[in-house]
């Protein structure tokens, strides 16, 4: 039995009276997409999984382009919860956004749970225009409540103005590469997450290094853009100091 492919897309463009307008709002099967009230010029979209998953074999895909000088907040109505199905095989989640120059985009969706027997492959990839902003948060739990997680593998890749700015990848769970629970990696911690903030006025006055707390700090990358990158014990905890390095990059 094959998985369940699924895409949402959504795009936004300027509506020429200081706003952001919708044209495309598109979504099926277990995705759907949802415009609620949003904030001034800023549209907002939820993603609402319909349906459980992805399980094991599903493929689902979800597309934003934010066109010039339009604006976007994204988040999701619950966490996605990656499990096993009947279908043997890796679930995928591909994530890919685009914002034109003057565009800018907060997604802001909430946890990823990696369940276990789940067997997932997250990719996010990000194109921006040099003049684009850009807040992105990701939040990966390992395992619900006294569960050993699944396998989880994410990657995260930037471009701003056609350069790579960042290329990242984490793999966890069963069949990961060793020490990804030492130490050096998550140190136990069962709640891992990322904020990347860009902000054209970073390329000027780059973001300082530093260390947020315990368990989590600040990076700047090239050109306008910082990460912030978090391990805590669950996800309450991490949405705590993500949020809080929120309210200092972009307030």
């Amino acid at each position: 039995m094959a998985g369940v492919r699924a895409t949402a897309r959504m795009v936004a463009r300027d509506d020429g009276r200081g706003g952001t307008a919708l044209p495309v709002l598109e979504s099926d099967g277990p995705l759907a997409l949802r415009r609620t009230r949003g904030s001034g010029a800023e549209p907002r979209v939820m993603l609402v999984g319909a349906m459980s998953g992805p399980l094991g074999g599903d493929h689902f895909t979800v597309t934003a382009d934010i066109q010039q000088g339009a604006r976007l907040h994204v988040g999701s109505a619950a966490a996605t919860i990656a499990l096993p199905g009947q279908t043997k095989g890796e679930a995928r989640y591909e994530v890919r956004l685009n914002v034109a120059d003057g565009g800018e985009l907060r997604w802001l969706p909430e946890q990823l749970i990696s369940a276990g027997g789940s067997d997932l492959y997250v990719s996010t990839r990000i194109d921006l225009g040099a003049t684009a902003r850009l807040v992105l948060r990701e939040e990966q739990v390992l395992g619900r409540v006294g569960e050993e997680p699944g396998r989880l593998t994410s990657r995260l890749v930037l471009r701003v103005a056609g350069r790579t700015v960042l290329d990242q990848e984490l793999a966890c769970g069963p069949g990961a590469p060793g020490g990804w629970d030492g130490p050096a990696v998550l140190a136990g911690h069962r709640a891992v997450g990322q904020l990347l903030v860009v902000r054209p006025e970073f390329a000027e006055e780059p973001v300082s290094a530093q260390v947020l707390g315990e368990g989590a700090a600040v990076m700047p990358l090239a050109g306008p853009a910082a990460l912030v990158t978090a391990v805590a014990p669950d996800a309450r905890l991490l949405r705590r100091v993500l949020d809080a390095a929120l309210v200092t990059l972009a307030p």
